[in-house]
């Protein structure tokens, strides 16, 4: 995304016209178009792109943030207490106890040695919290609310600034618009090079900012179209269109795990409660939990009913294969036909992301589901996914995200600031670049326009409106013209 808000101020009098040898004018005015729709797309993708870029920094070290904000509930001394972790069943127990009449949703594995085991509840009176427990001493350490963090709020924002259905619209619009804005961003740093490197030798005012806007934006560009285009499959719109004629073709970008079979069933994430619905592999959300069969019940020797516990379905799922940290979706206390549902999320491979569901009886493998089983969408849409975390090429994709999550926010704040000491103070006009695109000389922009709106429904709806305003509205108010910068500029009297 290049040169946002950089070519602002014009010069009260147009400069002469550059003529070919017919005596026409050399441009075709395409330049002047695409900065002008760059330079007013800025006014909804910049305020989206600083939610988006400040909210995914946030999620992009929470693992090291939210541990300074609380280190009374996600650090733990692995030499105190017993110094042996203790089994997840007594964890439970701990937690049952600290909270009565609580029910225990999931159990969530320590991520390091010095970090806690975390239990989500149901307390009695229904409020959502993560418990936190030192598995060495042990010890609940203590609880909070998920959505209360800083990572929680994060996530929110980051989604639909917690506005629901109108805030996912306009985080999906603004990504759009985004998309568009990075693309024109390009055609205006490679036409405009040589403009702004004579500009930088000139030692012109603001061509130092101008001329490192676009070239970190040569830069960022890549990385903001690959988080942009990666992260649509989130939104509730354009996701939710493609996965609809996705189904309907016999695809996904989720999946229905084949083993998942016996009524009544629910999705995974549906089994987990908020606070780790990220927990859930992106490929996975969707697909049905099977059940335990009740005539599986085994009694022992002194005539006890033989069941699993936690620790026997991550001995299970251990055993086959699954990564750690793993999370356990855990059966309620009244549900006889509940499993053990063990997620291996594999953090910084996608292609090794596994489930098993656990039998609560017998602790046998009712079923198993994983990436290999991903239909070929989904495939994409999960490695994508990572991608978009930073998480799928290990550090290199971590910090390469952070850096454009940084870049970003540069580019966000330095189009602005170029066009406020660059804008016409006094004018009585906002400034922007005058230019109408060329549709009838460049046939290939109308198709470009046509299969991007498609491609991007919110845009092409968007585009349609903002066409119809500047031609039936701002063109036919002289006020409002003046202001927008509509009118076409005369030409300059002959000296």
């Amino acid at each position: 995304m290049t040169d946002v808000l950089a070519h602002s101020r014009e010069p009260a009098q147009p400069p002469p016209t550059r003529r070919t040898r017919s005596g026409g004018p050399k441009s075709s005015g395409l330049f002047r178009a695409v900065w002008r729709w760059h330079f007013f797309a800025s006014f909804l993708v910049v305020p989206v792109l600083l939610v988006l870029a400040s909210t995914g920094l946030i999620y992009l070290f929470r693992f090291q943030l939210e541990p300074l904000m609380h280190p009374d509930l996600m650090k733990v001394d692995p030499s105190s207490g017993t110094g042996v972790a203790q089994p997840y069943s007594t964890q439970l127990s701990l937690v049952e106890e600290a909270y009565p009449g609580s029910m225990a949703l999931s159990l969530a594995e320590p991520r390091d040695d010095d970090r806690p085991t975390v239990v989500s509840i149901t307390t009695a009176d229904g409020a959502a919290r993560d418990v936190y427990v030192d598995q060495y001493a042990p010890a609940v350490l203590g609880s909070i609310d998920p959505e209360t963090t800083l990572s929680g709020r994060a996530i929110a924002l980051h989604a639909d600034l917690m506005a629901g259905t109108v805030g996912d619209r306009v985080m999906e619009l603004g990504a759009c618009w985004a998309i568009v804005m990075a693309l024109t961003g390009y055609y205006l740093f490679v036409r405009g090079w040589r403009n702004r490197r004579r500009a930088r030798k000139a030692e012109r005012a603001g061509a130092r900012l101008r001329y490192r806007h676009g070239l970190v934006g040569a830069v960022v560009g890549v990385g903001l179209l690959t988080l942009l285009v990666s992260g649509l499959p989130w939104t509730g719109f354009w996701g939710a269109q493609v996965q609809s004629l996705a189904t309907a073709r016999g695809s996904s970008m989720w999946s229905a795990d084949p083993g998942a079979i016996s009524d009544p069933t629910s999705s995974l994430d549906e089994s987990l409660p908020h606070s780790h619905s990220q927990d859930v592999p992106w490929g996975m959300g969707h697909s049905q939990v099977p059940r335990s069969d009740p005539d599986a019940v085994t009694v022992d020797e002194n005539g006890e009913i033989s069941t699993a516990n936690v620790d026997t379905a991550v001995a299970v799922a251990d055993r086959e294969g699954l990564r750690h940290p793993m999370t356990v979706a855990l059966p309620a206390p009244d549900d006889e036909t509940g499993v053990y549902s063990v997620i291996g999320y594999a953090f910084d491979a996608p292609s090794d992301e596994r489930t098993v569901h656990v039998g609560r009886y017998g602790g046998e493998v009712v079923s198993t589901y994983g990436f290999d089983d991903y239909p070929l969408l989904a495939k994409v849409v999960s490695q994508g996914i990572g991608l978009h975390e930073g998480r799928s090429l290990g550090l290199w994709s971590f910090w390469g995200a952070a850096l454009m999550c940084i870049g970003v926010v540069f580019m966000c704040l330095s189009g602005p600031l170029m066009w406020w000491r660059r804008r016409p103070k006094g004018a009585g006009r906002l400034g922007a670049p005058r230019g109408r695109l060329p549709l009838k000389a460049t046939p290939l922009l109308v198709v470009g326009l046509v299969a991007l709106g498609v491609f991007l429904p919110l845009f092409g709806i968007s585009l349609v409106v903002v066409l119809l305003l500047d031609q039936l509205v701002l063109r036919r108010v002289p006020a409002l013209s003046r202001w927008f910068d509509t009118v076409e500029p005369k030409p300059a009297a002959p000296a």
